[in-house]
């Protein structure tokens, strides 16, 4: 291994699966809050003097292969070609990952780059980081962004079908040789760390817990001006925004606000997340979606798809609260974008959000699979506006104290240093 005493200038991140692009397009399939991660730490990192490549999967001709990210002149995305120029789901994308690391190797060598460390984010990462980081003799870095044995266990179904659709046996697997290889990792929450423990049966003295941070500069407490700024909203409604997938929890946050509009007269409901052009697995979440509304005869119900960037921050700002209905959610970033906004939160008890919301000072926790005790968390902040300002207000504090994305990325700069020669 390398001297540990180096100062550490130029790190390469992973994140191999999905559309990773200098400005994300997020919703699309496999691209959500883990791109705004990795973009952010990099972007956090640059700001204070380090030069980061986010190294992807080339499987879009029109993309160019190296992508400077805007405003940011020491952060690029690299992306690497590997397998059909195709998009592959991140269940099946294992096939191709030997030849990305080939081909990641090869390409690090042909232009004379020398990364101090590697460092990938989700299982297919990880698997290339342990090879590529071996090819340099350098420190390998993971996060785990989820674990596959703790959605295994939360969405439950039929095991064969379950099998077959998340290819979970494959992941677990090599979740635990990344697990026992890196030179350290990190995990988003606490809850994690017990999941970890509870379904994998491990614990390390390398494992460092560093959630998420939020861009405070650009997620911000409305002005009085941007409150009364138009909106194509209605006037008065609850959000919601994530990917559009089978484990978000939409179902569950229809049944409850099925609840809540019956009792308040002028609250909506505004479903956001999806990719611009949807692909047949979110166009079968968004129909069933749409049949529970027919089949309760719902009013006030906006599935508004994709939210373009310039939109979003004002969407956050302008709602009563913002709804995290996932049952199975290690972290949930979006949460924390809409407490930078001032705005209560409503999520699960049971995932990692739970480490950062303390119930009725700073948001509320539920089971989201209770409709009535999801419809009650929602209705005490609507009831109640001295109430909902003071959760809201509580939750801005917190993130700006402890959560910005400069924050995180001085601990993982103490991360890289403190295991920098640990195996």
């Amino acid at each position: 291994m390398t001297n540990p005493n180096k100062a550490i200038k130029r790190i390469a991140m992973l994140s191999t699966h999905g559309y990773f692009d200098p400005v994300p397009q997020l919703g699309q399939t496999d691209t959500g809050g883990q791109v705004v991660y990795v973009l952010e730490l990099s972007k956090a990192l640059a700001s204070i003097g380090y030069q980061v490549d986010i190294y992807t999967r080339w499987f879009d001709k029109s993309r160019k292969q190296v992508d400077p990210v805007p405003n940011n002149p020491n952060v690029r995305v690299i992306r690497i070609p590997a397998g059909p120029w195709e998009f592959i789901p991140k269940e099946y994308i294992y096939d191709v990952l030997p030849e990305l690391s080939d081909n990641m190797i090869e390409f690090i060598r042909n232009n004379e780059l020398d990364y101090d460390l590697f460092h990938g984010h989700y299982v297919d990462a990880g698997i290339v980081t342990l090879d590529v980081a071996k090819a340099f003799n350098k420190p390998a870095f993971f996060t785990a962004h989820s674990l596959g044995a703790w959605k295994k266990d939360q969405m439950g179904g039929d095991p064969e079908e379950m099998e077959e659709k998340f290819n979970f046996k494959k992941r677990i697997d090599e979740e635990m040789r990344i697990f026992r290889s890196v030179n350290a990792h990190t995990l988003t929450s606490q809850v994690q760390k017990e999941k970890l423990n509870e379904l994998y049966g491990y614990d390390a003295e390398n494992i460092e817990i560093i959630p998420p941070g939020v861009n405070i500069h650009t997620y911000h407490v409305p002005t009085e001006e941007e409150k009364k700024k138009p909106t194509d909203l209605p006037d008065k409604y609850i959000f919601c925004l994530s990917r559009i997938d089978t484990n978000k929890g939409h179902d569950l946050l229809l049944h409850a606000f099925d609840l809540v509009r019956k009792e308040i007269g002028d609250i909506h409901l505004v479903i956001g997340g999806g990719s611009p052009n949807p692909k047949p697995r979110e166009k079968s979440v968004f129909e069933k979606m749409k049949q529970i509304i027919r089949d309760k005869d719902m009013d006030r119900v906006h599935i508004i798809g994709y939210v373009p960037d310039e939109k979003l921050v004002q969407y956050y700002q302008q709602a009563e609260m913002f709804v995290l209905p996932s049952l199975f959610e290690p972290f949930g970033m979006t949460s924390q974008e809409a407490m930078a906004c001032g705005k209560p939160v409503v999520a699960s008890k049971f995932g990692g959000i739970r480490n950062t919301i303390t119930h009725e000072k700073n948001g509320m926790l539920i089971n989201p699979e209770d409709p009535n005790e999801f419809a009650e968390g929602m209705l005490k902040i609507l009831r109640d506006e001295s109430y909902r300002d003071q959760l809201g207000n509580a939750a801005n504090k917190l993130i700006v104290d402890h959560y910005s994305w400069e924050a995180m990325a001085d601990k993982h700069i103490e991360l890289y240093k403190q295991y920098y020669n640990h195996r």
